[in-house]
């Protein structure tokens, strides 16, 4: 069975420099707040070009911090796209938001030619989401959210080191939220997240809000570093652990990007001329192929026949956020998400990551080419 996705293969390759990492941090004695998280955030920042990084639990963590250290309020609106993952919704829940969907466009992004028409006087930020690698239109966004006084957080959990016009995912807003899940381009083996700014009081406040609201790094306030809460704020802390194996990967990202886009043309090649609707790549966009999404009106059944073929697929989304028992009450009224409605009963994505062999993808397009024929 050709896996769609195995965190071993990586591990297998760079297992020894992981345990040796994990015996350096662990003999340390530090579990939080040590070298291997601030010295993870400082590499971060300088990779993505941005002044400050702030590591935390989660991607949806990452959002969530964004919300609360800009300040939003109960019963404040925030747009984003209907096909998004279920934490985009979340992380807007939890900080007392309602979350506003419009629908996609044929690149799966944000439809920003209906982004003016769902702005009121409640909307107070946009969250463009950088799915399956690929980052939305960000001049048009950026254009809007000038006009109408409304802030940018990015949600790059699929994105990471994919370009916008030679700018990285991440520094068109106010802020950029990364998830290092283990199926990321940079995953650990557990959770964590990352908040990139170039604002520092933002930053500031957004270390005291992941912390109980506990300041630190502040030598003026009188209660740095104490067990004192200057503000409202939650746990989400990235561990030392996590840190040490990140940082150890980061060193990797680059290359494994080359590889992913390598498998990604192999795949473009190989079935352009079949029936399946491929990725929509854009040309002032750099593609880093998190996930190579196909469409095709019978999908289910081709994944089917694939599985018994020995290879697994994934739908990445199946159901859009509307649709789904827990937020369907919420989005009651929304009539104009069709796209996002069909494009997820017909979307799957084919294996794709750095591991994957030349033969296990040859294997693929083959198997592909035959399940086509049967449907």
């Amino acid at each position: 069975m050709i896996k769609f996705w195995s965190y071993k293969r990586e591990y297998q390759i760079i297992k020894s420099e992981i345990l040796k990492n994990l015996n350096h941090t662990l003999s340390k004695g530090v579990l939080f707040f040590g070298e291997q998280q601030l010295k993870f955030e400082k590499n971060f920042a300088r990779k993505y070009k941005s002044k400050y990084a702030i590591s935390c639990g989660s991607g949806t963590d990452a959002l969530l911090i964004s919300m609360l250290s800009l300040g939003i309020k109960r019963g404040d609106e925030v747009i984003t796209a209907a096909n998004t993952a279920i934490p985009t919704i979340s992380a807007i829940k939890s900080a007392g938001a309602t979350p506003k969907l419009i629908d996609i466009g044929e690149d799966y992004l944000m439809n920003k030619d209906l982004l003016k028409k769902s702005i009121t006087k409640k909307t107070k930020f946009i969250i463009p989401v950088h799915l399956y690698g690929q980052i939305c239109d960000m001049d048009e966004i950026l254009k809007i959210s000038r006009n109408y006084q409304i802030k940018i957080i990015e949600d790059c959990a699929q994105a990471q080191g994919a370009k916008y016009k030679k700018k990285y995912a991440g520094t068109f807003g106010s802020t950029g939220c990364f998830s290092f899940y283990p199926t990321k381009i940079l995953g650990t083996y557990g959770d964590g997240g990352m908040i990139l700014t170039n604002d520092k009081k933002l930053y500031m406040k957004a270390k005291r809000i992941r912390f109980y609201g506990i300041e630190t790094g502040n030598k003026k306030n009188i209660f740095n570093n104490k067990y004192y809460a200057n503000e409202e704020g939650i746990n989400s802390r990235l561990d030392e652990i996590q840190s040490s194996i990140l940082n150890l990967k980061l060193k990797f990202v680059d290359k494994n990007i080359k590889l992913r886009k390598k498998i990604a043309i192999k795949y473009f090649k190989a079935l352009s001329n079949t029936v399946l609707k491929l990725p929509y790549a854009h040309k002032n966009r750099d593609h880093v192929y998190h996930l190579f999404t196909v469409y095709h009106p019978k999908a289910k059944k081709i994944m089917r026949l694939l599985n018994k073929r020995g290879i697994q697929t994934r739908s990445i989304y199946p159901y859009p956020i509307h649709k789904m028992k827990a937020y369907s009450k919420l989005f009651k009224n929304n009539k104009n998400l069709n796209n996002s409605f069909v494009k997820s009963k017909g979307i799957f994505c084919l294996p794709l990551y750095p591991e994957l062999k030349k033969n296990e993808v040859d294997k693929i397009i083959k198997e592909i080419k035959g399940c086509l024929k049967q449907v």
